[in-house]
This record gives structure tokens, sequence and C-alpha cells, in this order.
């Protein structure tokens, strides 16, 4: 074989390792495999082309050209503070954090240089804003309400620039040490007042349930009396019936009676060694006797 047909065929040769080389290059420029946590800005001569999503994506070689990764996966924002004036003129040192995720990457790098700055600015005076309507009394008792309201002002804000704002956390709300110290001796005054009457009122229900009882003794007093006298009413009613009925011999019974239980009364008592009977009772002895027989009989 001569020189020039060696050379030759080394030309050939040559000449299909050169197209292999750049059919290989043209493939592997064309071919783009995008991770599952990414999304790849295409451009074209310096316009945006195409948005690539995960996996394998196509493009002209040398046309195209990936200009931007961007990760779509949540971010979170380094807590900020900012300082607020609350509707009472109360100056409060807020804590907030905020969690977003780009959904349009497109959006992202072409409306906004700086996205993680930007809507950090845009929180701080969203949050400053939202307290200056706000009581600080409301500002603690309605936190979970603030922070939708926050959240759903961050996201119309920050909508234009691909960006969707997944969570908005409040914090921290802070106060200045004069106002603390303010706020703690309100508290501490409020304990003492509620401390003073809840002492009030026991005395006071202690006053209602002593004079209770004594109407409840009062009562019952009053009820035995009632009781007493109308077992006596009854008895002098017995007696002027059994008078009216019979006469005088029934009040005379009724006295003897007397006189015979008031005597044996004398007769137990342990003082009495002897007792004188006077003739009067003797006698008065006698008829209730005969009473006694009489009425048995």
């Amino acid at each position: 074989m001569t020189d020039d047909q060696i050379l030759s065929l080394l030309g050939s040769n040559l000449i299909w390792i050169l197209a292999a080389i750049l059919i290989f290059v043209v493939i592997f420029k064309g071919i783009q495999i995008v991770p599952q946590s990414e999304q790849f800005v295409v451009e074209r001569f310096g316009r945006l082309r195409a948005v690539l999503g995960p996996g394998i994506n196509m493009i002209v070689p040398f046309l195209d050209v990936v200009r931007h990764r961007i990760s779509i996966l949540e971010r979170q924002l380094p807590n900020a503070s900012q300082d607020a004036i609350t509707r009472d003129n109360v100056l409060v040192e807020v804590e907030t954090s905020v969690f977003y995720r780009i959904v349009q990457p497109e959006k992202t790098v072409y409306r906004i240089r700086d996205a993680d700055a930007a809507i950090a600015t845009t929180v701080a005076g969203i949050v400053r804003a939202e307290i200056g309507k706000m009581d600080l009394d409301d500002v603690q008792a309605n936190r979970s309400a603030l922070i939708t309201t926050i959240k759903a002002a961050v996201e119309d804000a920050v909508e234009n620039w691909g960006i969707e704002v997944t969570r908005a956390e409040l914090l921290d709300v802070n106060l200045d040490e004069a106002t603390r110290a303010a706020m703690l001796q309100q508290l501490n005054a409020e304990r003492a007042r509620r401390a003073h009457v809840t002492e009030a009122e026991g005395k006071k229900r202690a006053v209602e349930l002593h004079a209770d009882a004594e109407l409840y003794a009062a009562d019952q007093a009053a009820k035995a009396r009632r009781i007493q006298a109308d077992a006596e009413a009854y008895a002098t009613e017995v007696v002027a019936r059994a008078i009216a009925d019979n006469g005088v011999e029934a009040a005379q019974y009724q006295v003897a009676l007397k006189q015979v239980e008031a005597l044996n009364a004398l007769g137990n008592s342990p003082s009495s060694q002897t007792v004188l009977v006077p003739a009067q009772a003797l006698e008065a002895f006698g008829n209730a006797f005969n009473m006694l027989k009489g009425n048995k009989a």
C-alpha cells in the first residue's frame, strides 16, 4: 500500500471519527435530565424558550441554553424581627418566619432579583401595617387570626413573582421593659382586686348563712310555740266542752284532780319526810274519789 493510499485511508477514518464525536456531542447537548427537585429555565438567543420539568427533556443543541436551575423545594426565610406600633401606641418587637416555594420559575428569574430579600421586606411591611390596626390585647389574644391575615397578604404580594407562601408564623411578640413592667403591675393589681372580691364574697356568704340559720331557728321556735299553744287551746276546749256538758261537777272534778296530783308530787319529793294534809284536802280526795267512781260506773 502506497503512502497516498495510507493517507487517504487515515483521512476518511478521521472524518468518520469526527462525525461520530459530533453526533455524540449533539446528543449529549440535546438531552437534559432534570432532577425531581428542580426545574430548568431554557433560553434561545437570550429569550425564554421553555421550562423543563423533572425527567428526560430534549432541546436544540447550541441554540437552546439552560440558563437557570431552580430548586422547587420549600424554603424557609431566616427568622426576622421588626418593630411595630399597635393602635394603642405600644411599641412591640415581632419575630416572624416565612416558608415558601417557587411554583413558576420563569416569573421568579425574570421579575425579581433577590426573592428572599423581597419576601422579607414585604413581610415586614405587612406585619407593621396589620399590627398597627390592632390593640396590644388583640395582638396577644388573636395571634392565629393575625397569622392568617399576614399569610394572605403576603401571598397576594408575591403572586406575580411565581412564589407560593406555604406557611407564615408569628413566633413571638416582645415588649419593651417599661411596658412589660407596667403590664406586670397591672396584672398584680388585678390579682389583688380579685382576691379582695373573693374574700368579700366569702364574708357576705357567711353572714347570709348565719342569718339563714337564725331565721330557721326562730321559725322552728315559732312552730313549737304554735304547736304548744294549739295543744293548750285544745285542752282548754276539752275542759270547756266538759263543763258545758256536765256543769259544775266537771269543773270540781278537774280541781280535785289537780289537787291530788299536787299532793302526789309533794309526797314524792326527797326532801319531804312528813306531809301534813289539811282537812279540805281530805275532803277534796273524797270528792275526787267519788267522782272517779261515778265516772267509772
